[in-house]
């Protein structure tokens, strides 16, 4: 594994940083999109609900978002709490354990951003490179859980650019 200088790590956390804040806006507004009437959908009996995996991005993006200015990782499970029971509540959790973290993240110094952390056996890596390897899994599930949302009757959000259904909605407003 190759090692970053201070300098390196610094500004891979603050260039990282607000591609992630771009991201976590996109992701926010799908979560919000599931239609409450039909969360417990799922194309395939092997796949997750909405909900199932609406909640697996929130909380494991808040488990990389949390471990990675502390220089560990927390795998215990973390269960959705009683009181989040829709894709806004979702959302609205989602958004809170966000901004806490990213607050705690801006702030990181450069020993922190260069502490190399180890990721199940699998990875040591420098902590700062895991905000990436955090927004592309986020992007992987945000993109699943977006060709769900039509299919159980909810609107596309703008992703990386308008969607037919929000260029349709600016056009009725």
């Amino acid at each position: 594994m190759q090692t970053l200088t201070h300098e390196q790590a610094l500004f891979l956390l603050h260039y990282s940083l607000p591609i992630v804040e771009r991201e976590h806006q996109t992701t926010r507004a799908v979560i919000a999109a599931i239609p409450s009437t039909h969360a417990d959908y799922r194309p395939d009996p092997n796949s997750k609900t909405a909900m199932e995996l609406a909640w697996h991005i929130a909380a494991a993006e808040n488990r990389f978002f949390t471990g990675i200015p502390v220089g560990a990782f927390d795998f215990t499970p973390n269960h959705q709490p009683d009181d989040v029971k829709t894709g806004p509540d979702i959302a609205r959790w989602y958004d809170e354990s966000f901004s806490r973290n990213s607050a705690i993240i801006s702030k990181m110094s450069a020993e922190q951003a260069c502490k190399v952390i180890d990721f199940r056996g699998i990875f040591q890596r420098p902590s700062a490179s895991y905000l990436l390897s955090a927004i592309s899994h986020t992007v992987h599930h945000r993109g699943q859980l977006s060709t769900y949302l039509r299919a159980m009757g909810g609107k596309v959000p703008a992703i990386y650019g308008e969607s037919y259904d929000s260029a349709l909605a600016k056009s009725a407003g």
